[in-house]
């Protein structure tokens, strides 16, 4: 079992100018054991030209050699079930760049959506995940074997509020036919769709190859009156669940989820993949992450 983070619990330091070489100094000065890598303030691919950021990428790649910091993967967002089939096929080919990207970089292992994070409530009904499930299939299907010939195992993540929950993950990871495809497993994101998090991080553990960790505070609306940050799901701000609580992120072990004991729950699991820290609260992040790292390890030493 590997501990590091997730490069996205920087991204606000990113945004302020920090590098993804301060970034990855960072990781190694704190302990971190791997970092995980999202595009966000990270353009290894360029999509308006449609090509790879090669010298980016072999910087990048040379140095985490260098410091002797293991990239562990590298997760996009994507949308595989547009309505449109050439929006459809776009998107496939896009998410091709990034595993693209991934394997000059070197890895194994690469995630991505399915769905939309931003997809409206209103259709995120039983059946409409029936209807879409071919589609989730087709494109998934693809892209998975699309990146074994790189020897790279694609993964999906609880992620949003449509492919999200453990068994519809878990149905279309059954319904793949490529055993070899694992999960990364957001142990806070069940919560997006009302589902507690103990059992179903119970279930979808035997599907794990890497974990976000994060924990997230929990309220009703009517505890948060006059807060026009709401419903913004961005910098550390409230917004809402499927069933209509509300969360925002925290530090690891200082929000409302059960994480003492989900972690207790991994360790004893067996699991050896990799940890991400990822935090997405409003305290600043290279404070709040390294709280998050000594706070995870506490947990895991007890």
């Amino acid at each position: 079992m590997k501990l590091g983070i997730s490069i996205y619990c920087l991204d606000n330091a990113m945004a302020e100018g920090m590098t993804v070489y301060e970034a990855m100094d960072w990781a190694k000065e704190h302990g971190c054991e791997h970092i995980e890598f999202v595009p966000f303030h990270l353009p290894l691919v360029d999509e308006e030209h449609r090509c790879l950021n090669t010298e980016l990428i072999d910087n990048v790649r040379e140095y985490a050699k260098k410091i002797d910091l293991e990239i562990s993967t590298y997760s996009v967002n994507a949308d595989l079930i547009k309505p449109d089939e050439a929006e459809r096929r776009a998107e496939i080919e896009r998410v091709k760049l990034h595993i693209d990207a991934a394997a000059r970089l070197g890895l194994k292992w690469m995630r991505h959506d399915i769905a939309g994070f931003r997809r409206p409530f209103s259709s995120n009904t039983p059946l409409n995940f029936e209807k879409d499930l071919p589609l989730m299939i087709e494109g998934t299907r693809e892209l998975c074997d699309y990146a074994a010939q790189y020897g790279i195992t694609t993964t999906l993540e609880n992620h949003g509020f449509y492919c999200n929950g453990s068994d519809r993950l878990i149905r279309i990871l059954d319904g793949l036919d490529r055993p070899q495809m694992k999960m990364t497993l957001d142990v806070g994101n069940f919560l997006c769709v009302d589902e507690y998090n103990i059992a179903a991080v119970k279930k979808c553990l035997p599907y794990a190859q890497i974990i976000h960790l994060k924990d997230f505070y929990i309220r009703s609306k009517d505890q948060l009156p006059g807060q026009n940050e709401m419903f913004n799901c961005d910098n550390g701000s409230w917004f809402e669940t499927l069933g209509g609580m509300m969360l925002r992120g925290a530090i690891t072990g200082q929000g409302d989820m059960p994480v003492r004991q989900i972690i207790h729950m991994i360790k004893e699991s067996g699991f050896d993949g990799y940890i991400s820290i990822e935090f997405e609260g409003m305290e600043p992040c290279r404070r709040a992450t390294d709280i998050c790292l000594s706070m995870t390890r506490a947990f895991l030493a007890e």
